[in-house]
């Protein structure tokens, strides 16, 4: 079992070595501005430090600073994800609550960005609540860490990582990709497999775009069959599906939309079935927010619930499985997932369903850690092969 495991770590090393990628103090916000070899370089880290962790080897590239957290919105797997993370690299972790902040008495996101940067070396940032934001949110504090950092306030510029926002989620897809990689043995293998990436019924409003979008586009680039399948309505933000087309044409794999759950689930080998909110919808609340428009959210949230109870037959049933390939395609889902008899009277997916993969949806969540610490250690080590072969050989 040991000598098994040495020869798990090396050979992930040595695939690390061969691999030209550009991370190097550079931010990870959306996973289509990263090369593949970018990508690949981050999953095979993550696969290197859980194999690191099985071992009980300790591991820090950090002998002291901050890893800051900002959460926008609520979270588990992420927020103890990125905690989990910094602990593993050997960073104290903050949040910063911006109600408890100056930021509820006016700070600028410029001030606030450099006070809290002094001795930090990444900040991790979900930001999905408001469509047309979180994305430009989260450059704007990166524009303003830099220009601390290059007018000499800082002694080091922190490091931004997208914890979620409008348009990505990119750890929670690369997860999804190494549960893939794990299960179907290699990422080359994952070229003309069939995804489902669908709309589900749930009884709540206002979730957000990011998970369908980071999928489809980050699936695209390795081969696979994308069918993104939804209620006619709830269409996703037009550019993020123009660019997974693209992307499949260039990797070799295929897409399309579909206005049937039935149809995308036939014949797949992956499912991925997950409510969203209509983009119209996102975008209303994003005004109401703002506005702080209490009785308008009320009456929009009434209005998206009636129109999700028009589809109460989108969810991943017993039946529907059956039409996967050989009635066994692999369920996906970045949790907390809508169970029908479970968590509420209907929703995404039946219990039974749920059950049979509930371990596997819980080994997708636990690459979110080690996904976060690799996009740490790239962008901190301009070389960090030689660091990880330190670690491999004590």
């Amino acid at each position: 079992m040991e000598m098994r495991r040495e020869k798990e770590l090396k050979t992930l090393l040595e695939e690390l070595k061969g691999i030209n990628h550009d991370l190097y103090n550079k931010d990870f916000l959306l996973t289509w501005e990263k090369k593949r070899e970018d990508l690949k370089a981050v999953m095979t880290v993550a696969d290197l430090l859980k194999a690191i962790h099985k071992e009980k080897r300790p591991f820090r590239i950090f002998d002291y600073g901050l890893a800051i957290s900002i959460f926008r919105d609520q979270s588990t797997r992420t927020r103890f994800s990125f905690a989990s993370a910094a602990n593993l690299l050997g960073l104290g972790l903050s949040e910063l609550d911006e109600v408890k902040s100056q930021i509820a008495h006016g700070e600028t996101v410029r001030e606030t960005a450099n006070m809290i940067s002094f001795l930090t070396e990444v900040i991790g940032i979900r930001d999905d609540m408001f469509l047309g934001a979180g994305h430009a949110y989260m450059k704007e504090v990166a524009e303003a860490v830099t220009d601390g950092y290059q007018a000499g306030i800082l002694a080091q510029r922190p490091s931004i990582i997208n914890l979620q926002c409008d348009l990505d989620h990119p750890t929670q897809s690369l997860s999804d990709l190494l549960k893939l990689k794990d299960y179907f043995g290699s990422i080359e293998n994952l070229a003309g497999k069939k995804i489902a990436m669908s709309w589900a019924y749930s009884p709540s409003y206002g979730k957000p775009l990011s998970v369908p979008q980071g999928v489809i586009n980050l699936m695209s680039r390795f081969g696979m069959e994308v069918v993104l399948a939804y209620p006619e309505g709830y269409d996703l933000v037009p550019e993020t599906v123009s660019r997974a087309k693209k992307s499949a044409e260039e990797s070799g794999g295929s897409f399309r939309i579909t206005h049937s759950m039935a149809d995308a689930f036939e014949n797949a080998d992956v499912v991925y079935p997950k409510s969203w909110a209509p983009m119209s919808v996102m975008q209303e609340r994003t005004k109401l927010l703002r506005l702080k428009d209490s009785q308008g959210l009320l009456q929009l949230e009434k209005e998206c619930l009636a129109n999700n109870a028009r589809y109460i037959d989108w969810e991943c049933t017993e039946a529907m499985m059956k039409l996967t390939a050989k009635g066994n395609a692999l369920y996906e889902h970045c949790l907390p997932a809508d169970i029908s008899g479970v968590s509420c009277e209907r929703g995404e997916v039946a219990a039974s369903v749920f059950d049979r993969y509930r371990y596997h949806t819980y080994q997708e969540a636990g690459y979110k850690p080690f996904v976060i610490a690799a996009m740490i250690l790239l962008n901190k080590l301009q070389e960090p092969e030689k660091r990880l072969e330190e670690i491999i050989s004590d």
